[in-house]
């Protein structure tokens, strides 16, 4: 029988990415393009949908050009969970002061509405008690709020459509408004099988929202990896290079499609202790620029601090916790590339790799290695160095975004030695982080008996260890380490119906 195709479609927070996987799940190829990325003021943080659309239809037509369309069965997309503003004409519309109507969607890194984020939690609200009991300003609540409140004629009274940034991608592929119960449960509220609570967005200020049956925000959803419309429409299919009709399933927030492309491996004959046992022993940690820290549970458990339970986010029947830490490869870049010894780290780092590709980090672990080899274990070579890593706030357990970070323990001396001490202390602080999510998982009434770890930060070997060594769980890595493309994929499979649930794949 010939081959037939999946393709995922990945957006980050700095780049996309496309896969084209086969029905046994293999990556086939892969291909990413760079997005831009603006701050048009301190912790505002803008990109334009239409540039994201673009790179998205790059990257697939990179990865299809080799195969015959007809082969290529689905398409599916997860991104962050960041906000599109669209006009009745679905054209774009400015979230920021200076008016640049391209640069139109809000990330979900802005942290611009913090003190509209306090509002919501003081109101006490039922709603709250599913993103553990505080509202954070990187949810779409507080970020419109914001928009109502400071850019009222510029933006909010022009605007028709609020879309997540997934729900915006399968929108544009198939011209269907119906938006996924992954983005409006985790990030707007939305609690099946009663839907939006009209009593909660009047009581924060944002009762104009209710018209139309919510049509603003949404008034149709659906699981994700539902089909949706007809397929790709004639426009986007030729936009994406691939056949009309071809099916498309309703999207996932990028950490989701991750924990979804791993949650479920096999780990026969490993020795793990989540063998044998429910998958609701198993933290799937997506680690990127931030890093997401989910677990499920056959019934609702409800964890301070962190967001969840949301019924049906990831896997469907099964109630979600999200922990997450906001700033995690992004605080290692801030860290390494802001210390005075990091030119003479790019020079070492391109001696000892000419050829190879390694990067920094590889040189730094290494680097680590050397100077433990006289002395204690790399784990105890920071025990004087001290760092708190909240620099962009704590999402989880803390849930504080006002939180800075702080570093103990610095020395006049900025040698390659203390800049390696640094980037060591980092990390170990953000593994503490994560253990600090696990405790208050587990009190909660999760039972995590392994770690499993996708995005960029899993393929640092020392990342990896601390975490190991910081929550004495074992951690299991993906054969297929691309997981967030396997997991959007794996979207686009089950709108194919090929296969009749993302679980069965």
């Amino acid at each position: 029988m010939a081959e037939v195709y999946y393709v995922g479609v990945d957006v980050g927070s700095a780049s996309v990415r496309a896969a084209l996987v086969t029905r046994a799940g293999l990556l086939e190829t892969a291909a990413e393009e760079p997005i831009s990325i603006w701050e048009p003021q301190s912790d505002h943080y803008v990109q334009s949908s239409a540039e994201i659309w673009d790179k998205c239809c790059t990257v697939v037509k990179r990865v299809t050009q080799n195969v015959e369309k007809s082969r290529v069965r689905g398409i599916g997309f997860d991104a962050t969970c960041s906000l599109v503003v669209l006009d009745q004409d679905f054209q774009p519309v400015p979230v920021s002061q200076d008016g640049d109507k391209q640069r139109n969607t809000v990330m979900w890194m802005d942290h611009r509405a913090e003190e509209q984020a306090a509002r919501i939690t003081n109101t006490g609200h039922r709603v709250l008690s599913r993103v553990g009991g505080v509202m954070s300003p990187e949810m779409q609540p507080p970020k419109l709020l914001w928009l109502k409140e400071n850019l009222r004629e510029s933006c909010w009274d022009k605007a028709a459509h609020f879309f997540d940034l997934p729900d915006f991608l399968s929108w544009k592929a198939t011209g269907s408004l119906t938006r996924s119960l992954c983005t409006l449960v985790c990030k707007w509220t939305y609690c099946p099988p009663d839907g939006w609570d009209a009593g909660f967005w009047s009581s924060i200020g944002l009762e104009d929202l209710l018209e139309n049956n919510f049509s603003k925000i949404g008034s149709a959803t659906c699981s994700p990896g539902s089909p949706l419309g007809g397929g790709l429409t004639q426009d986007a299919a030729a936009d994406l290079s691939l056949e009309a009709g071809t099916a498309v399933g309703a999207s996932l927030i990028d950490a989701h499609a991750g924990g979804l492309g791993m949650i479920g491996a096999d780990i026969k004959g490993f020795q793990l202790p989540c063998e044998d046992q429910p998958i609701s022993s198993r933290m799937v940690m997506i680690c990127g620029t931030s890093t997401c820290h989910m677990a499920i549970s056959e019934q609702p458990l409800f964890v301070p601090g962190v967001w969840g339970p949301c019924l049906s986010a990831m896997v469907p029947g099964m109630w979600l916790n999200e922990g997450g830490q906001s700033a995690t490869g992004r605080l290692i870049d801030h860290m390494v590339k802001g210390h005075g010894a990091y030119a003479q780290l790019q020079e070492q780092a391109r001696q000892r790799f000419p050829h190879t590709g390694e990067n920094i980090y590889s040189y730094l672990n290494n680097h680590l290695s050397l100077m433990a080899a006289s002395g204690p274990t790399v784990d105890l070579l920071g025990s004087s160095l001290h760092v708190w890593p909240d620099f962009h706030g704590n999402r989880s357990p803390v849930a504080d975004p006002t939180l800075k970070g702080m570093v103990i323990g610095l020395p006049l001396s900025q040698t390659l030695d203390d800049l390696a001490l640094l980037y060591l202390a980092t990390v170990q602080a953000l593994a503490l982080g994560t253990l600090h999510i696990l405790e208050a998982m587990k009190e909660a009434g999760h039972d995590i008996r392994t770690l499993f770890l996708c995005g960029g930060l899993s393929k640092n070997s020392l990342f990896v260890q601390i975490h190991a060594n910081a929550t004495g769980l074992p951690v299991a890595l993906p054969d297929q380490v691309e997981a967030v493309l396997v997991g959007a994929a794996v979207l686009g499979a089950c709108a194919s119906q090929d296969y009749s649930t993302v679980q069965l794949l």
